[in-house]
């Protein structure tokens, strides 16, 4: 392969494929709207899976520096029913396929794993066209250029990418998280932090969901779900801190207070963060010189997988590009017909299908059933 793989979006899965590109001797450029690695915070913790993420970090030969970042203990787990019933008190034993590492961690790894200058920096895309012949050019916010013989769109939600191969827009998917932050939990937070242990908190119930993370520093970092509509956050002030942390938590009264907790006690204001998708199983035709790559292809609702799927998405095209040096054509067609199908399937958790956060059994004892079931197969 002659031309140097043009690559939008710096986040996990556009990393990882220039890492695996490189280890595989192709050149690749990283165009990136953030003015630098250090512009914004990259978000909490990631559990990275054995059957998918893992096997990315191994094909970009990054297992040992993958396994120097990884959080010892956060794999612990504790679901409770709304009432403050703990049904499941998990201890991390070593042995789960889903360790847990900071986002931001994992993106230096990826980061400094490649050559000086493979990423550039305050490059915001404004507009992408074809040009024929499987080129294609990029236009960037400051009015400059790049031209390409392979473009692979990494660029998230939002992707400017896929106007080339799909007329396909994320729509509203019906729920929205309310993120939170406790700081120096255990001595400030100590019924949450109780609550939450030493990993993970799930509280589930129909419509409605508190998850929560210990993370580095005493820090714990919630996330409070709500199946309810653009037009009701809407009517939310949320540049009121006071007012918005009272209306979320009016939506879990008569919760226990070690849970609601993680909304009223709150260190840090209320921040909405609406969930959108693309239509389920969404693909395009084959374009030439043109992909894309986790978000970009294939966004869905938060579920645990999105930063796994963009990651081996990422190191399965490297592969593909790698296996057909002199056939791009081939390697896009092979990547695509793989993807299209793996994008599309369920969503699982500790091996059973995780139901829809309306459905009667997104209860805390629903999700024990599902994970009881799964270890007597």
């Amino acid at each position: 392969m002659h031309m140097p793989v043009t690559i939008i979006g710096a986040g996990l899965g556009g990393l990882t494929l220039a890492r695996v590109l490189h280890v595989h001797g192709i050149p690749a450029t990283v165009y990136e709207a953030e003015s630098s690695p250090t512009e914004r915070t990259q978000g909490g913790l990631l559990d990275i899976h054995d059957h998918d993420g893992q096997l990315a970090l191994e094909a970009a030969g990054l297992t040992d520096e993958f396994h120097a970042i990884v959080l010892e203990g956060h794999q612990a787990m504790r679901v409770l029913d709304p009432d403050g019933t703990v049904l499941l008190d998990q201890a991390d034993d070593g042995t789960g396929g889903r360790p847990e590492v900071h986002r931001g961690a994992l993106r230096r790894v990826l980061l400094d794993s490649l050559p000086a200058g493979t990423v550039r920096w305050g490059h915001k895309v404004d507009s992408t066209r074809t040009l024929g012949a499987g080129r294609h050019e990029v236009t960037f916010a400051d009015g400059g250029t790049v031209v390409t013989g392979l473009l692979v769109g990494a660029d998230g939600a939002w992707s400017r990418v896929r106007p080339l191969l799909s007329t396909a827009t994320p729509e509203y998917a019906g729920t929205s998280f309310v993120e939170t932050y406790l700081f120096h939990a255990d001595s400030r937070h100590p019924a949450a932090a109780k609550a939450v242990g030493g990993g993970m908190l799930i509280a589930p119930a129909p419509g409605r969901e508190i998850f929560a993370h210990r993370e580095s520093d005493d820090t714990l970092h919630a996330y409070i779900a709500l199946s309810r509509s653009l037009e009701w956050f809407a009517a939310i002030d949320f540049t009121d801190a006071a007012a918005a942390t009272a209306r979320i938590a009016a939506e879990f009264d008569g919760w226990a207070p070690e849970l609601t907790a993680l909304i009223t006690d709150a260190d840090t204001a209320p921040v909405l963060r609406p969930h959108y998708a693309l239509p389920t199983g969404h693909r395009w035709d084959r374009v030439p010189g043109v992909t894309l790559l986790g978000d970009a292809a294939h966004l869905q609702p938060p579920n645990g997988e999105g930063a796994n799927l963009a990651m081996y998405d990422g190191s399965e095209l490297g592969k593909a590009l790698a296996a057909h040096p002199d056939d791009v054509e081939a390697a896009l067609t092979e990547y695509e017909q793989a993807m299209f199908p793996r994008s599309a399937e369920p969503v699982t958790f500790e091996g059973g299908e995780v139901p829809g956060i309306d459905s009667e059994h997104n209860t805390a004892r629903g999700l024990i059933d599902m994970i009881t079931e799964k270890e007597h197969r």
